[in-house]
């Protein structure tokens, strides 16, 4: 299951981005999808996730910034991070589980800095 992520960069305190990733449509369709994000040193922790059945989680660092969304004419799942802080740099990480296995997809950089 090849997951592709992208649309990290660099941006300013206060900036929003858009991160996309692309799935397989059949793992799209019936999968709930997961972003998490990693810093040097630290394990990978989970940012939000977006089920079929339109449910969605949070990390509690960025509850009221980010936003999931999926569409499925692209079969893409969308991560808009907005009011972005120097602590939310990090690699950004899109996943999905399949029969008990994390398939991943490659990360993108995502940097907040003045």
């Amino acid at each position: 299951v090849q997951l592709q992520a992208s649309g990290g960069g660099l941006v300013q305190p206060g900036g929003s981005l858009r991160l996309s990733c692309a799935a397989p449509e059949r793992v799209f369709n019936t999968n709930t999808l997961f972003w998490y994000r990693q810093t040097p040193g630290n394990e990978r922790e989970l940012v939000a996730s977006s089920s079929m059945g339109g449910n969605t989680y949070y990390g509690a660092s960025v509850k009221g910034r980010f936003s999931i969304s999926r569409d499925s004419a692209d079969n893409k799942v969308y991560l808009q991070m907005n009011s972005l802080k120097p602590e939310d740099t990090a690699v950004y990480y899109c996943k999905v589980n399949l029969d008990g296995h994390d398939y991943w997809g490659q990360g993108t950089q995502v940097t907040v800095s003045s």
